[in-house]
């Protein structure tokens, strides 16, 4: 049923089943994929080196990987770097000495046609650092997520609180599962979108709850499911252009940002049109089907204070 005089122009609750089995399969895929492949840690958590280097023409990133494979280097990960001159090299954890450092074995093994090489930068990170910044990061997602908790129950309602948790669970798992299904690099910049899609899906899921809350009271004669569906349909433009925008600038950035971005930019890509479709189809589903109504979100009647009716359905003048 539609109800035109509130701007009520989709049923979006009233897709709801569907939605439920496109994320259980997505999750389901994404848990799977976590369990029996995991992820492709960057150095950043495996610890090893990498190594910034530059050529005064296009270099041949194919040679490169080959001569480094055939001279006991058979995890290198040899890539482009901004443009054709520039290569990334990333190496696991090898023998280092002060009398041959491994930048200066990579550097010979790089010139011993006769090509010159400039070496940019050395990064080392050892697997101790590597795993502690695993635990840290696990860690820190883990705390924003009861932080969230506490703040959305005390804002609104415990069940907008579970709601919006679950949306960020949501999220959190898609994103990550997409980068272990295609076998994507997860390192420190990844990991910083994750908490900024966490971020980003949370100020979505909060508008719109906010609009929820708002309606409870004014459209206290409609049902639950019917005042949400307003609610989401009232604030749908907003929530579009925030994404488009959003989206636009992160295609930018994949594009020309470089390639020690691009996890970084595909992780929050991804995270904004999953926390759009989260805060329709997860957030404010799970709230519906925990319950709420609008005996919990109604103001409190002080004791003495005279009770006024409402003058129209949809709108209190007190």
């Amino acid at each position: 049923m539609f109800l035109t005089r509130f701007d009520y122009s989709y049923d979006f609750l009233g897709k709801r089943a569907i939605a439920l089995v496109i994320s259980s399969i997505l999750i389901i895929i994404s848990i799977a994929s976590l369990i029996y492949q995991g992820l492709v840690f960057g150095i950043d958590f495996t610890g090893g080196t990498l190594v910034e280097v530059g050529y005064t023409q296009a270099a041949d990133v194919e040679k490169i990987r080959d001569d480094l494979h055939n001279n006991g280097f058979d995890d290198a990960v040899v890539q482009n770097f901004g443009t054709a001159e520039d290569v990334l090299i990333r190496l696991g954890v090898h023998k280092d000495s002060k009398d041959d450092p491994l930048s200066s074995q990579i550097l010979r093994l790089l010139e011993k046609d006769g090509k010159q090489v400039d070496m940019r930068r050395v990064e080392y990170v050892g697997p101790q650092v590597g795993k502690e910044l695993i635990e840290q990061g696990g860690l820190a997602i883990i705390y924003t997520l009861f932080g969230i908790l506490a703040y959305v129950a005390f804002r609104f309602e415990y069940r907008f609180a579970l709601g919006s948790i679950a949306a960020l669970v949501h999220d959190i798992l898609i994103v990550v599962g997409f980068f272990s299904v295609f076998r994507l690099e997860f390192d420190l910049t990844v990991l910083a979108a994750l908490l900024a899609v966490i971020g980003y899906s949370l100020n979505d899921t909060i508008v719109v709850f906010d609009r929820i809350r708002e309606n409870f009271v004014k459209l206290r004669k409609q049902e639950s499911v019917n005042v949400i569906n307003i609610s989401i349909n009232q604030m749908l433009g907003r929530t579009v252009m925030t994404s488009v925008t959003t989206a636009l600038v992160l295609v930018v950035l994949f594009v020309v940002g470089g390639e020690l971005i691009h996890g970084f930019s595909i992780a929050l890509l991804l995270g904004v049109f999953v926390g759009t479709y989260s805060s329709i189809y997860i957030a404010s589903a799970s709230t519906l089907a925990l319950g709420v109504s609008k005996r919990d979100l109604m103001p409190v009647q002080k004791e003495g204070e005279d009770k006024k009716k409402p003058d129209s359905e949809d709108g209190l003048r007190w």
